[in-house]
């Protein structure tokens, strides 16, 4: 039984390879693709920098000078990283390294300041956890919302396909046959358990819940008006869009934001809207013809985009996507506020981070940014409140102007005593032999030489920097319908990259197999390696717009032949015909290195896995084995990702004759997998390295 309490653009560059060109600083100011921030062609430029906490207002603004009357809304985009690396599970990543978790500085950077910022509602958009399965995720979520609850702060929630048991995308109509909320066994969902309906009637906004507990709605008021919240969890059932709809129908003046997990998507280019089929169900169901719903927000893809569609009453309803999870740290704490601006008639959207503010100062980088400029990310909407309002409300008041305006007040409290990280020099190589060596490398294959557009013949050897190990273009036979024009030279390269080139690899599809690799000899030494002392592995890599995951899902960067079920001790748990060493790109496009360590004992392979990857943009990855840190972590770009892994030292050998395959894998020792793109450059060190003795750097 239900439960009820009575944009413009900025224009298009010419050039990648110009823009690769310039000053780091610079690029950040135009273009932060490719490593793993997923935030859109631009950067995220903010005046800001590092140490102390001003996450909280001082209240010494004069609320007269260019007085408004306005409120905020604060909102939660997916939490999912931030409860899942806070726990022992993962080794208390956040604590361990900034002494706080991003998920807690949010909430409680809310608590603090709701009162002075007029914050009356927080909405969170669903991901609360990762993994559904593990309770300690759900008590690193369950702690943060109680910051709210202490300190009476009302908020929504609900549950996205991260939270429920059964994680299944809508298709089209018969999808609501199945996997929806009226398919659960409510009673053995974690998230109703950390967040059931009781715990909601504290909220004193709460209004109702629907029979699954799944979703619900809050009414807050703020100078005299009334606005409604609508929550709808992941995979909304029929009988719940009906639920949906009778709430609208008994509060029938209320203006109403729908909040739900997954509505509206991002296009490639990670800034552009792009209306997707569980949306548009949505959109017909339960939107158009609900007048109430003028705004929706949804997390789920990674980025920020905005689309203005008109109902059938021919008004403007303004949907947005919001998710920083793929961010730098998992989202770096970032959050929105949004002013709802009744003088001015705007709503004015902040994208910002209380947590990067109180991070300690020696732990800052250039990718530690407090507030987002990007025009996807802060940005105005125009909206005459009282007129889209009047059919359904027509006493809707405009309160006289009382406060300062509230996202200016926040941002210039967040940035009063934080000092931009300083942006790291990057200086292209001056020639073929401008990069460190070190004495430690045991590969290094660099992919230049030939004309450029020329097929690079099955045969060819790439020469071993280090001499031992050189690989050779393998015969077409092993790549299922490969050509000879599958594989061709490229003078396109990263531009830190000393090798002056790269091969690109295309026409991969996964299945029926059609793939073009590199391979070690048989005999070669790099074989039998196990790197018990460590490890730096690094690659040059761009992946084409024409990528899908349809075709190209974990794909294979580079494989070691050969099954981790033969290594001695394998976890039994762990897929046997799976490589031993797998460094791939995902189904999300993200960076995979996973491997089954060498170190004696039960094995369990674990993985390194980066955020989303930008296509036509070439990035640099570095992954660092450290057995005395006991940690792999992955850079891209620089920047260290979020789900790094510990336990995994060293690499284990199923067979010292399986070969290093480049450009392809292998699943049960069959080929498997193969690259889509440019590789420029890979190197292997037996030791753990630096950042100054990387490829991206220059000699001494």
């Amino acid at each position: 039984m239900s439960t009820e309490n009575p944009s413009t653009l900025p224009s298009l560059i010419s050039s990648l390879r110009e823009l690769e060109g310039l000053p780091d600083r610079q690029r950040r100011l135009l273009l932060r693709a490719g490593l793993g921030l997923s935030v859109g062609g631009s950067a995220l430029l903010a005046a800001c920098g590092g140490g102390d906490d001003a996450s909280s207002t001082d209240g010494t603004q004069d609320p007269a000078a260019n007085a408004v009357s306005s409120f905020a809304l604060a909102v939660l985009p997916d939490t999912q990283f931030y409860s899942r690396y806070a726990t022992t599970d993962e080794n208390l990543q956040f604590q361990r390294k900034y002494g706080s978790t991003p998920y807690v500085a949010q909430t409680k950077w809310i608590a603090d300041n709701a009162a002075a910022l007029r914050i009356p509602f927080t909405i969170h958009l669903g991901d609360v956890v990762d993994q559904q399965g593990k309770p300690l995720q759900w008590q690193v979520a369950d702690s943060a919302m109680k910051v709210l609850e202490s300190a009476k702060v009302p908020y929504s929630i609900l549950a996205g396909n991260h939270d429920v048991m059964s994680d299944v995308d809508y298709a089209d109509a018969s999808s609501q046959s199945a996997n929806t909320d009226a398919q659960r066994n409510l009673a053995k969902e974690p998230y109703l358990q950390t967040f059931p309906t009781t715990r909601a009637q504290q909220q004193a906004t709460f209004g109702g819940r629907d029979p699954s507990g799944f979703h619900e709605y809050h009414v807050f008021s703020v100078d005299g008006n009334a606005f409604m919240v609508l929550s709808m969890s992941w995979r909304a059932s029929d009988a719940a869009i009906a639920w949906a709809r009778g709430v609208l129908a008994r509060h029938p003046t209320l203006p109403a934001i729908l909040s739900t997990h997954q509505l509206l998507n991002i296009a490639a280019d990670g800034v552009s809207p792009l209306e997707v089929p569980y949306g548009l169900m949505l959109w017909d169901k339960l939107i158009r013809d609900n007048d109430q719903i003028f705004m929706t927000l949804n997390g789920h893809y990674h980025g920020g985009a905005r689309l203005t569609k008109t109902n059938d009453f021919g008004n403007a309803v303004e949907e947005m996507v919001v998710d920083y999870q793929m961010a730098y740290m998992g989202g770096n704490g970032l959050l929105r506020l949004y002013e709802f601006d009744l003088t001015h008639n705007k709503i004015k959207v902040l994208s910002f981070s209380p947590w990067v503010t109180q991070k300690p100062t020696d732990t800052l980088n250039e990718f530690d940014v407090a507030v987002l400029t990007d025009p996807n990310h802060q940005f105005e909407i125009d909206i005459d409140f009282k007129k889209r309002f009047a059919r359904f409300n027509p006493n809707f008041a405009l309160p006289s102007a009382a406060n300062a305006p509230i996202n200016e007040r926040a941002k210039a409290a967040l940035l009063s005593n934080f000092t931009e990280p300083a942006a790291s020099t990057k200086t292209p190589a001056a020639d073929t032999a401008d990069y460190p060596r070190v004495a430690s490398t045991v590969a290094h294959w660099r992919f230049f030489g030939g004309t450029d557009g020329a097929v690079v013949p099955v045969g060819q050897v790439i020469n071993d920097e280090a001499g031992s190990n050189p690989i050779s273009r393998q015969p077409l036979a092993q790549g299922g319908a490969a050509q000879d024009a599958d594989m061709a030279w490229s003078g396109d390269h990263h531009h830190l990259s000393a090798a002056p080139g790269s091969v690109r690899f295309s026409n991969s599809v996964n299945s029926p197999l059609r793939m073009s690799s590199f391979a070690t000899d048989i005999n070669a030494p790099l074989n039998a390696l196990s790197f018990n002392a460590g490890y730096t592995v690094e690659a040059f890599l761009k992946i084409p717009s024409n990528w899908t995951a349809a075709n190209n899902a974990w794909m294979n960067i580079m494989e070691r032949e050969g099954r981790r079920g033969d290594v001695g001790g394998i976890d039994a748990g762990a897929d046997g015909d799976e490589s031993a060493l797998i460094f791939a790109i995902s189904s999300l496009r993200e960076v995979q290195w996973e491997v089954t360590p060498s170190t004696a004992g039960t094995r369990s392979p674990a993985a390194n896995f980066s955020g989303e990857i930008v296509t036509e943009r070439w990035i640099h990855v570095a992954i660092v084995n450290d057995p005395t840190q006991n940690s792999t972590i992955m850079y891209v770009e620089g920047a260290p990702i979020l789900r790094n892994a510990s336990n995994t030292n060293g690499i284990a050998v199923s067979t010292t004759t399986g070969r290093m395959i480049v450009g392809g894998g292998v699943y049960g020792n069959a080929p498997s997998n193969g690259f889509l793109g440019n590789i420029g450059e890979i190197r292997i060190c037996s030791a753990p390295l630096t950042a100054d003795k990387w490829l991206t750097a220059r000699r001494s």
